[in-house]
C-alpha cells in the first residue's frame, strides 16, 4: 500500500469516526444544560416560592395571558411550587441520563417534553421566533430522539452485553 493509499485510508477512518460521534457534542451540551439548569432550580429559594421577586409563581402568572395555552399554566399555578420542583427535577435527571446514555430516547424526549412546554409558556412571545430558546432546544432534542446514543453511552454497553449473551 503506497504512502497515499494509506494518509486516504486513515482520512476516511477518521470521518467514519466523526460521523458515529457527530451527536456526542449535542448530548454533552444538552446533558450538561439540563442539569446545571435542574440544579439552578432546586437551589435557588426564590424561584422555589409561590410569590416574589424571581419566583416561579409571578413568572407564570406574567406570562399566562400571552402564552400559547393559557391553561397549561393554570394548571401550574394551581401547585407553583409543586410543579417547579417537577421541572427542576425533570431537567436534572433528563440531563444525567442523557450524559450518561442510558435510556437516551426516552431521555431526549422527555427533554424534548419540557422545552415544548417551555416554548408553548414561557417563551411563546419571543419575536422574531428564534430569540426564544425554547424552541432551539425543542428542535435540539430531537436527534437524540431519533438516533439516541450508539456510542459511549450506557445504552450501547447493554445492547453489545444483550448481543453477547444471545451469540
Amino acid at each position: 500500500m503506497s504512502r497515499t493509499d494509506e494518509v486516504a485510508d486513515r482520512l476516511s477512518q477518521l470521518r467514519a469516526a466523526g460521523v458515529r460521534h457527530a451527536l456526542l457534542p449535542l448530548r454533552i451540551f444538552l446533558g450538561v444544560t439540563f442539569v446545571y439548569a435542574g440544579l439552578d432550580k432546586l437551589t435557588d429559594s426564590a424561584f422555589l416560592s409561590a410569590s416574589g421577586d424571581g419566583s416561579i409563581g409571578d413568572l407564570m402568572r406574567g406570562v399566562r395571558d400571552s402564552s400559547a395555552i393559557p391553561a397549561l399554566v393554570d394548571l401550574a399555578l394551581k401547585a407553583p411550587v409543586g410543579f417547579a420542583v417537577l421541572l427542576a427535577v425533570g431537567e436534572l435527571l433528563v440531563g444525567l441520563a442523557v450524559l450518561a446514555g442510558l435510556l437516551t430516547r426516552l431521555a431526549a424526549a422527555g427533554g424534548a417534553l419540557i422545552s415544548l412546554s417551555l416554548w408553548l409558556t414561557v417563551s411563546w412571545t419571543a419575536t422574531p421566533y428564534y430569540y426564544g430558546n425554547d424552541l432551539v432546544y425543542l428542535m435540539a432534542w430531537l436527534p437524540l430522539v431519533l438516533a439516541g446514543a450508539p456510542y459511549l453511552s450506557l445504552d450501547s454497553r447493554i445492547r453489545s452485553s444483550r448481543s453477547r449473551r444471545t451469540a
